[in-house]
C-alpha cells in the first residue's frame, strides 16, 4: 500500500511535469532530462519502501515466540500471535435477593424423578450468584478454544465449559470438541446470564436437570442457503441427566436437532427446531417416602428419550430503531423413559425391590418480553408440566403406589413476572415475582431481586 502511494504520487509529478513542458514546448534535451530525474524518485522512493519493510519484519520476528515442537508452524503475522497469548478474558458477577413464602429446602417437582440435587429457587435473603469466569482465544488458523469457570456461592469451582471449535472446515461444516451446553431446544445452549428470567423454565428443571451438558463431540453444519438452516449431531459420554455416569466404553448419549429460520420483512424474524436426546441411567438415585412416611432411596436403571419443539419470535421496528422489541418465545418437551425402578436400596423399610417401571411426560413454557424504552422491558413467562401416571409394576409385590409418594401424578405449574432495567449492554437489575405451584400442598409466593455485570471482553449472544 505504501509502495503504491509513493509511486502513485511520482507519477503526479511526472504528470505535472511534462504537462508544463507541453505548455512550454520544451525540447528533447528537456524532456530526458525530466525522465532520468523521474527514474530517479522511483529508485529512490523504492528503496526507502523497502528500508522500511525490513525493519517491519524485524519489530514482528522479535513478538514471534518459538512453538512448542518443530513440527508446528509459527503464527503468520504478530497479531495471530498476541491472539494466541492473550486470550480475551471475561467476567460475569450475579446476585439475587430472594423472599420464599415457602421453605426451599422443601422444594420439589411433584410427579418427576428429580436428578440429584433438586434445583429449587435457592436460599432465602441475600445470595451471591453462580460467576462465570471465561477464556478463549484463536489458537492458530484451524482452530479456536474457550473455557469457562463456573464459581459457586459455596466457594466451589466447577468446569462449565471447554472445548476447541474447529470452524470452516467444508462447506458450512463445524466441529466442536470437549465439554459444552448442548444445542438442543432453544434455551439450553445459552449461559444463564443471558436468559430474561432470574431461573430455568420447570421443565429444564424436570427433564434436563437445569441445563444438558455434553462431554463429547458435536458435528454441526449451517447450510449455504438464503434462509438460515442448519444440523447437528452430538456424542457424548452420557454424564448428564437424565443419564449419568455408567463406567462404560463407546458413546453413553446422542442427541440431533435441526433449526431453521428467516426474516420478515426488515422489522422481525423468526427461528424454529426440532431436537432428540436419547441417553442411559445406571443406580440414578433419588430419595423419597414411602406409604409409612419413612425416608428411602430408591434407584432407576433404564434409557431416557426425550424430544424438544422450540420456536421464537423476535419484533424490533426498522432494526431497533425506535428502541422498543417484542420477544415470543417457547418450547415443549416429551420424554420417555423405561427400566427398572428399585425400592429403599438401603432396606430402611419394607425391604428391596426392583420393579418394571415406565412413564411418559411431557412439559412447555411459553414467555413474552417486551422492551418499551431503550434500557427498560418487562417480560411474562408461564410454565406447564404433565406428569402423566408412572407405571410401576407394583401388582406382584407387596408395594403400593404410595410408597413412591414423589411419583403421584400432579401437573405443576408456575407464573412468572419480571421487570428489568440496563443502564448498558453490561449491566442489567431486574425484579421478578412468581407464582409457583411446582407441589400440591403448597403455593410458593416469590420476589426476586437480581443483578447482573458483565466485565471484559464478551462476545455477542446467540440469536
Amino acid at each position: 500500500m505504501l509502495k503504491h502511494t509513493v509511486l502513485a504520487t511520482a507519477l503526479v509529478a511526472a504528470f505535472g511535469a511534462l504537462t508544463s513542458l507541453h505548455a512550454f514546448a520544451a525540447d528533447d534535451q528537456t524532456l530526458s532530462q525530466i525522465r532520468a530525474e523521474i527514474r530517479q524518485m522511483k529508485e529512490s522512493y523504492e528503496a526507502r519502501i523497502q528500508a522500511l519493510e525490513q525493519r517491519l519484519q524485524k519489530a514482528e520476528t522479535k513478538t514471534v515466540v518459538a512453538p512448542p515442537q518443530a513440527t508446528a508452524p509459527a503464527p503468520s503475522t504478530a497479531a495471530t500471535t498476541a491472539n494466541a497469548f492473550n486470550p480475551a478474558v471475561s467476567l460475569i458477577l450475579g446476585g439475587t435477593y430472594a423472599n420464599l413464602s415457602q421453605d426451599p429446602a422443601k422444594f420439589r417437582i411433584q410427579g418427576f424423578i428429580p436428578g440429584g440435587d433438586e434445583i429449587g429457587p435457592g436460599k432465602r435473603s441475600f445470595n451471591l450468584g453462580e460467576s462465570e469466569l471465561s477464556l478463549s482465544a484463536n489458537v492458530d488458523p484451524h482452530f479456536s478454544g474457550k473455557l469457562t469457570f463456573a464459581l459457586s456461592p459455596e466457594n466451589e469451582a466447577s468446569v462449565e465449559e471447554a472445548f476447541f471449535d474447529a470452524k470452516g472446515l467444508a462447506s458450512g461444516i463445524n466441529l466442536k470438541g470437549g465439554r459444552f451446553l448442548s444445542s438442543i431446544g432453544y434455551l439450553n445452549s445459552q449461559h444463564a446470564h443471558a436468559w430474561d428470567f432470574v431461573d430455568a423454565p420447570l421443565v429444564y428443571k424436570a427433564f434436563l436437570g437445569g441445563q444438558y451438558k455434553q462431554d463429547g463431540l458435536q458435528l454441526r453444519w449451517l447450510t449455504p442457503t438464503e434462509r438460515f438452516f442448519e444440523v447437528g449431531l452430538e456424542a457424548g459420554n452420557g454424564g448428564g441427566f437424565p443419564g449419568n455416569d455408567r463406567n462404560k466404553n463407546g458413546i453413553g448419549s446422542a442427541a440431533i436437532y435441526a433449526h431453521v429460520g428467516d426474516d420478515i420483512g426488515v422489522s422481525a424474524s423468526w427461528r424454529a427446531g426440532l431436537s432428540y436426546v436419547q441417553t442411559g441411567a445406571a443406580s440414578r438415585n433419588y430419595d423419597d417416602l414411602d406409604s409409612t412416611g419413612t425416608s428411602v432411596k430408591n434407584v432407576f436403571d433404564g434409557k431416557s428419550k426425550i424430544w424438544i419443539i422450540d420456536g421464537i419470535y423476535k419484533w424490533a421496528p426498522h432494526g431497533n430503531a425506535t428502541h422498543t422489541s417484542f420477544k415470543l418465545q417457547g418450547e415443549y418437551f416429551r420424554r420417555k423413559e423405561r427400566g427398572t425402578l428399585t425400592y429403599d436400596t438401603e432396606a430402611q423399610s419394607l425391604g428391596t425391590a426392583s420393579l418394571p417401571y415406565s412413564s411418559a411426560q411431557s412439559g412447555w413454557y411459553l414467555q413474552g418480553v417486551y422492551q418499551f424504552r431503550p434500557a427498560w422491558r418487562v417480560g411474562l413467562r408461564h410454565d406447564k408440566l404433565n406428569s402423566g401416571t408412572p407405571n410401576i409394576g407394583v401388582a406382584d409385590s407387596a408395594l403400593t403406589a404410595g410408597d413412591f409418594q414423589r411419583l403421584s401424578s400432579y401437573n405443576p405449574k408456575r407464573t412468572s413476572l419480571m421487570f428489568d432495567y440496563s443502564p448498558s449492554e453490561f449491566s442489567r437489575l431486574r425484579l421478578q415475582f412468581a407464582q409457583d405451584k411446582s407441589r400440591p400442598e403448597a403455593t410458593d409466593s416469590q420476589i426476586f431481586l437480581q443483578y447482573i455485570m458483565s466485565l471484559g471482553a464478551h462476545g455477542a449472544h446467540s440469536f
